[in-house]
Order: structure tokens, then sequence, then C-alpha cells
């Protein structure tokens, strides 16, 4: 299920509908319709921060002419959407319990550790 991607400025919440990705050898910044998937290295921006992105001084922009669209979802994301939504309602779901145990193979910050007073 893909959901709605949001601009990448700070403190904008308007929907994405085009990315940003920078050419550092060339020293260009290219602005185009936005993405199939966010990357790491690329920007998503909204059409008024698309529109007035400006580049330091020896830089250049090249931009999509023509206008932005918001990506229209797709009969796959309306399904999975819908199909994920029942399964959370469902009354007979059974609850998963979270896996604390040391060594479960994920590698977060945070760690569950035995009690020192129970050994």
């Amino acid at each position: 299920m893909r959901s709605v991607r949001r601009c990448s400025r700070t403190g904008c919440t308007n929907p994405a509908v085009a990315t940003l990705t920078y050419a550092y050898a060339d020293s260009t910044a290219v602005v185009g319709p936005l993405a199939t998937y966010a990357e790491p290295h690329s920007y998503d921006l909204c059409e008024e921060h698309a529109l007035r992105l400006t580049v330091p001084k020896g830089w250049e922009v090249v931009r999509h002419e023509g206008e932005f669209a918001l990506p229209e979802p797709s009969a796959d994301d309306l399904t999975a959407l819908a199909e994920a939504v029942r399964e959370a309602g469902r009354p007979d779901r059974p609850a998963e319990a979270p896996d604390f145990s040391v060594g479960n193979g994920r590698r977060g910050h945070l760690r569950a550790l035995p009690d020192p007073r129970e050994e």
C-alpha cells in the first residue's frame, strides 16, 4: 500500500508532487515529476516548493516543464488499504505479543534485558 508522501521541507504538510535530486558533479539540481519510490538521496517537494526552488550561485536548476500532478491511487492501493482496515478490525484476530527476547535478530537502540534479581 502506498501512503501519501509529504513535502520534505520543514514545516510543510502539503502532498509531494515533485522529486528533487542533486547532481553534485555537475553542480545541478534536477526537479522532476514525483519518483515512484522515495529514494534516500532525493527530496519530495510540493508544487509551491518545486517551483520556488533556488540554488547557490554557480549551480543550475533543471526543471520539469509542464504541470506537476498528484499521483493517482491505483486500484491495487485502494484494495490493499481496504483489506488492511478489514484485517485490523476483525474481532477474532489474535493479538501478537512482541518478542522481547535478547538476540531476536533485530538491531534497535532499545533492548529488554532480563531482570538481574531473577537469576
